[in-house]
């Protein structure tokens, strides 16, 4: 009977303790918790998503990957998008970002992932945080790429073809 009671006892303070929060930060919680779409199936043991504009296919494609990060996540999207797919939304789930902001974060670790971590690193100490979800598509910069990469492509198809 004394143990219930100091149980229930446990219980009511540790429910009133809200009561000297800052509503804002309680509030905060809550919203974090509900608005994160992406969440982890423990019976298929994958990340899942009900939110359309967080599933597969609702922010860029490979090629946006390509101009952003360069051939390494391109080639992963096309020959293992299952994989990369899940590593979005845990990413997504974790950081609690949107489906571009995690897609663009992970076409960067894909690409460099030393580099990717060192500015992680820097962005927690204060240093600004790098936009990857827009790198490299300035008008200009998606025009040199294109440019360069069909050079590349026709350089190395005479290569081959000779």
């Amino acid at each position: 009977m004394t143990t219930m009671l100091a149980a229930i006892f446990i219980a009511v303070m540790v429910r009133c303790s809200y009561a000297f929060a800052p509503t804002s930060s309680i509030n905060a919680a809550r919203d974090t918790s509900l608005s994160m779409a992406p969440r982890f199936d423990k019976s298929t043991e994958r990340w899942i998503t009900d939110d359309p504009a967080e599933m597969a296919g609702a922010s860029y494609g490979p090629i946006g990957s390509l101009y952003r990060a360069g051939p390494k996540p391109f080639f992963t999207r096309i020959f293992n998008p299952d994989t990369y797919d899940q590593a979005v939304l845990k990413y997504m789930a974790q950081d609690g970002c949107d489906r571009k902001e995690a897609q663009g974060n992970m076409d960067a670790f894909l690409d460099n992932m030393q580099d990717w971590a060192y500015q992680k690193t820097q962005e927690q100490n204060g240093a600004y945080k790098k936009d990857y979800a827009n790198a490299n598509m300035q008008p200009k910069q998606v025009i040199l790429s294109t440019v360069w990469g069909v050079g590349v492509i026709y350089f190395i198809g005479s290569l081959i073809y000779n």
